[in-house]
């Protein structure tokens, strides 16, 4: 299959007919392009938020309101977009109200065939945590679809292994990110690498790029699309399927077969996913030694 990952600009949107036209023209992209399955970055959709103008825009606790009564509005064009091209869609995540404390940071999944699903995210940044105030969602979930076995690790949540572990029988991981500095990319990015390697599973990083002046959340993005497997029998030798080039808007293009993932599990040089639980015996007693 071939995989259109975003590096992704906020935009100033005039009207909701401005959002709908852009959003129509990157999907339009992907599929002309042969793309079977879009990946949009963690808090793509903040962009929303400026429908409602600037004091809005610009304030923490009301852009969050006004995104999360934007979503289903969202999510019926998604949809509409992956039937009309025949496409899987992992939209740009959102702050939404979901019957929670506090607004969680959850990605919708789309398919042509009308379903959806979302993944909230599991573990909050600094930033989330104080002053945003966003909580942690509803559990991690497997999407089993007609392209694979699919799930999604957002942004901070790749940079975890356990709960890739949890996810050892999918086939790819979704890493959308939103970082406003190179150190943050990269972590991210390291993150998403090592989770492919531990798991010999695809990865998958989206990221949003440029500056969005008008919000205190998500003012400066850095980043770039990436498609990331396990260097190992099958795939590149450093592991990056494809990568986009930093800060650039556009899509990163990779094909992948999940046959290689099948293929690398059973007869890879390693097996990292096969050997994880050998580590449990090792772990269990470390031996201190003075060496002074």
């Amino acid at each position: 299959m071939k995989i259109a990952t975003a590096a992704y600009p906020l935009d100033w949107l005039e009207n909701w007919n401005h959002y709908e036209d852009k959003l129509s023209k990157w999907v339009s992209d992907a599929a002309g392009n042969g793309a079977d399955l879009l990946v949009f970055p963690e808090y793509g959709a903040m962009e929303l938020a400026t429908l409602d103008g600037a004091e809005i825009a610009g304030n923490l606790e009301a852009s969050i309101q006004s995104v999360s009564d934007k979503m289903e509005e969202a999510a019926a064009l998604h949809l509409k977009l992956a039937a009309e091209h025949n496409v899987h869609i992992l939209g740009a995540s959102a702050p939404v109200h979901a019957g929670f404390s506090r607004p969680v940071n959850r990605a919708e999944f789309y398919t042509p065939t009308g379903q959806r699903d979302h993944q909230d995210k599991q573990i909050m940044t600094m930033f989330e945590r104080a002053p945003w105030d966003i909580a942690s969602g509803g559990p991690l979930k497997m999407f089993d679809t007609a392209l694979g076995k699919i799930a999604v690790l957002i942004c901070y949540d790749s940079e975890y292994p356990l709960l890739a572990r949890a996810l050892s029988e999918a086939d790819m991981i979704l890493v959308p990110s939103c970082t406003e500095a190179l150190a943050g990319y990269w972590r991210v990015r390291i993150g998403a690498m090592a989770r492919a390697l531990e798991q010999q599973c695809i990865t998958v990083m989206a990221s949003v790029v440029g500056s969005a002046a008008w919000s205190e959340a998500v003012d400066e993005g850095c980043g770039m699309g990436g498609i990331f497997g396990p260097p190992d029998t099958g795939f590149p030798g450093t592991g990056v399927i494809a990568e986009g080039t930093l800060n650039q808007p556009g899509w990163t293009y990779g094909e992948v077969d999940l046959k290689a993932v099948h293929h690398v599990r059973r007869a890879g040089v390693v097996r990292n996913r096969s050997h994880w639980d050998e580590q449990e015996t090792r772990v269990k007693d470390v031996v201190n030694h003075k060496l002074l």
